[in-house]
């Protein structure tokens, strides 16, 4: 899996593979054509918030990549971060698009860390629960558990 992180306004080039932009906004200035997009995936771009906050604090980057991990945990950037394992695992280049001008310190960056594994992913558990849900064993060992929860037994006269 080649993942690679470039400004939006970049030109495209041929081996940034499927363009993914994580930004909430579309790029000021940049037309749909000169961008290149073949994703956009918005829900994986940090609260106005977080991003608010982190304007304001520059210097807090661990801080920022712990806050922005705890909302890759909710449900719709869940969705999109299956959305962008599934294009990772197709082996072809996948490239995150900012529009930020620090290049060292933004969403982008944090996110192509997080997938690549230097930090735990906050989905890492999806694809596990993906692949047991496929295999019809897990499935009923699973609501043989749940069968088996003092809670749902059927209690007799």
């Amino acid at each position: 899996m080649a993942l690679a992180v470039k400004r939006a306004y970049e030109k495209p080039a041929r081996r940034d593979g499927t363009r993914v932009l994580v930004d909430r906004l579309w790029p000021r200035g940049l037309t749909k054509e000169a961008a290149a997009v073949d994703l956009w995936l918005r829900e994986l771009a940090p609260s106005h918030e977080l991003r608010k906050w982190y304007h304001e604090n520059r210097g807090a980057g661990t801080l920022f990549r712990s806050r922005y991990s705890r909302e890759l945990r909710k449900p719709e950037a869940t969705k999109a971060l299956q959305q962008l394992y599934e294009l990772m695992s197709r082996n072809k280049p996948v490239t995150l698009l900012f529009a930020s001008t620090d290049l060292q310190h933004n969403n982008a960056v944090a996110l192509k860390e997080l997938l690549e594994g230097s930090r735990k992913p906050p989905a890492g558990r999806l694809r596990s629960i993906a692949h047991a849900n496929r295999n019809p064993a897990s499935r009923r060992q699973k609501a043989l558990h749940e069968y088996s929860r003092p809670s749902l037994r059927i209690r007799q006269p």
